[in-house]
C-alpha cells in the first residue's frame, strides 16, 4: 500500500510538474508572440494586410501622414511603457461630429483598421485617435494584455484625444481584441464625454477565448493547461483568464452598445456575441449580426450595411 502511495505521489508530482512546463508554454504562446510588433516585417505585413481589406486605403494615409494630417503622440502608459498612436482631425474640421478611438485586434495595429479610421474620418466627419496597443505596431511593452490592462491605455489615450478636440461626444470602437478592450473598458468610470461604444466580434473572456483555441487547435480541455497558464499569468503579469472578462465588465455598463459579428466566425464563434449583449443588463444596446461573415470580416462582407448600422446608431445616441 506504501508503495503504491509513494507511485501514485510521483505520478501527481510528475503531472503537476509537466502541467507547470505546459502552462508556461501556452502562456507564452498566447502572450509573447515573435517578432514584436515594431518588428519592421510585421510593419510591412500589416500594411498590406490593410490593403487587402481596403484597396487603396494605405495609400490614403500615407497622403495625409505625409501631409501633417495624420500626426504621432504617445502617453506613457500605467506601467511606464510608452504607447504609440496616430490622431487626424476630421475631414470638415468646423463641423466634426465627435471624437472616435478606434482599436485594433490580436497581433494587428493601427494600420490595419484603417477602413474604420476612414468611415469615421471622411464619411462621419469625426477626429480619430488610432492606438498601438502595448507590444503592437510602435509602442512598447513585454506581452500582449488581451485588452484587460490595454483598457486603461485607451482610456488615457481617450482623454488625450479630448484635449485636442473637446467636445461632448466620443465613441470608442474596437474589433476582436480590440472588441474586448471596448467592452472591458465600457465597465469602468468613465468621463461623461464617452458616450457610446461599438464592439465587433469581441470575446466574452481571454478565458473563454483560450479555451476555444485550445480546443481548436490542440484538441485539449482547459485543465489543466488552461488553468496552468492562467496561473503562470497572474504570477508574471497581475491578471488571470478568466478576471479579464467582458461579460463582468459590461454587467457594469450604463452606456449605449452596438454589438457586430459575424454569423460564420470560427474564431470567435457567435456565441460569445449573445453572452455580451445578456451581460448588458443597463442601458440602450444593439446587436447586428452580419450574414456570412468570418471572423473580423462584417465590414468586407457588408460594408453598406456596417456603415448604416453603425451611423444609425450613433445618430440614435446623438438624439437621446
Amino acid at each position: 500500500m506504501k508503495r503504491l502511495f509513494h507511485i501514485g505521489a510521483l505520478l501527481l508530482l510528475a503531472m503537476s510538474a509537466s502541467s507547470c512546463l505546459v502552462g508556461k508554454y501556452m502562456c507564452n504562446y498566447a502572450l509573447v508572440t515573435n517578432p514584436h510588433g515594431s518588428d519592421e516585417g510585421e510593419i510591412a505585413r500589416t500594411r498590406h494586410k490593410a490593403d487587402s481589406l481596403c484597396p487603396g486605403v494605405i495609400a490614403w494615409y500615407d497622403a495625409l501622414y505625409n501631409a501633417g494630417t495624420f500626426k504621432d503622440t504617445s502617453i506613457i502608459s500605467w506601467n511606464g511603457n510608452k504607447v504609440h498612436a496616430v490622431y487626424a482631425p476630421a475631414a470638415n474640421p468646423a463641423k466634426a461630429q465627435g471624437n472616435a478611438v478606434v482599436v485594433h485586434g490580436y497581433g494587428d495595429n493601427h494600420f490595419v483598421f484603417l477602413y474604420l479610421v476612414k468611415m469615421y474620418r471622411d464619411t462621419f466627419n469625426y477626429n480619430v485617435m488610432v492606438p498601438d496597443l502595448q507590444y503592437h505596431g510602435y509602442s512598447e511593452g513585454g506581452n500582449i494584455q488581451m485588452g484587460w490592462y490595454d483598457r486603461f491605455d485607451v482610456e488615457k489615450l481617450t482623454e488625450l484625444a479630448h484635449e485636442i478636440w473637446p467636445n461632448d461626444f466620443t465613441v470608442i470602437h474596437g474589433v476582436s481584441m480590440g472588441g474586448a478592450t471596448t467592452m472591458m473598458m465600457s465597465g469602468d468610470e468613465l468621463p461623461d464625454y464617452v458616450k457610446a461604444f461599438v464592439e465587433d466580434c469581441g470575446y466574452s473572456s481571454v478565458w473563454d477565448q483560450l479555451k476555444s483555441n485550445l480546443k481548436d487547435s490542440f484538441h485539449l480541455p482547459p485543465f489543466p493547461v488552461l488553468t496552468s497558464a492562467s496561473i503562470v499569468c497572474k504570477k508574471r503579469y497581475g491578471w488571470s483568464f478568466k478576471e479579464a472578462s467582458s461579460v463582468n465588465q459590461l454587467a457594469k455598463c450604463t452606456r449605449p452598445m452596438l454589438f457586430i459579428h459575424g454569423d460564420a466566425d470560427d474564431f470567435v464563434p457567435v456565441s460569445h456575441v449573445y453572452k455580451n449583449y445578456e451581460a448588458k443588463t443597463q442601458g440602450y444596446k444593439e446587436m447586428w449580426i452580419c450574414p456570412g461573415a468570418v471572423h473580423a470580416n462584417s465590414f468586407q462582407k457588408d460594408t453598406e450595411g456596417y456603415i448604416s448600422h453603425v451611423k444609425a446608431f450613433l445618430q440614435k445616441v446623438k438624439e437621446m
